[in-house]
């Protein structure tokens, strides 16, 4: 296995157990880009990452996101389909069963991920790249 694919599984390992402490992953600089969904946009450098999953995750009691397959794209990107599991803080309604179609598309450079590209939406993460299921 490539260390693009051991760095994504060592994320998504973490945020699985809904462990969002660190972003040692990440390249102080990382681009970390939404593209689809509720509140699409893009945010620069770690703070910024920080806040905005912050903001996503404080609406959610025991949120995790778990990885379902890693494709290893290229020498830098990896692809995982992943699904968000959590029960709302306000409703208490459980998404686990909802919300299994996400995707993320990781660029990695020197062990670091330079940009993270979160989606919704898996086909449209497929159509992006221009590949299929």
């Amino acid at each position: 296995m490539s260390e693009n694919l051991d760095l994504a599984r060592s994320i998504y390992d973490a945020w699985g157990r809904g462990d969002f402490s660190s972003l040692e992953w990440a390249h102080p600089e990382v681009e970390y880009v939404i593209v689809d969904g509720v509140e699409p946009g893009v945010w620069k450098g770690r703070a910024e990452m920080a806040k905005m999953i912050s903001n996503i995750l404080d609406l959610w009691e025991h949120p995790r996101i778990e990885a379902d397959e890693y494709r290893e794209l290229d020498e830098s990107r990896v692809l995982v389909f992943n699904h968000f599991n959590a029960r709302g803080k306000t409703s208490g309604m459980d998404v686990g069963g909802m919300l299994r179609n996400g995707a993320a598309v990781l660029h990695i450079r020197d062990r670091k991920v330079t940009k993270y590209e979160s989606y919704w939406d898996r086909v449209r993460a497929l159509g992006d790249l221009g590949l299929s299921e």
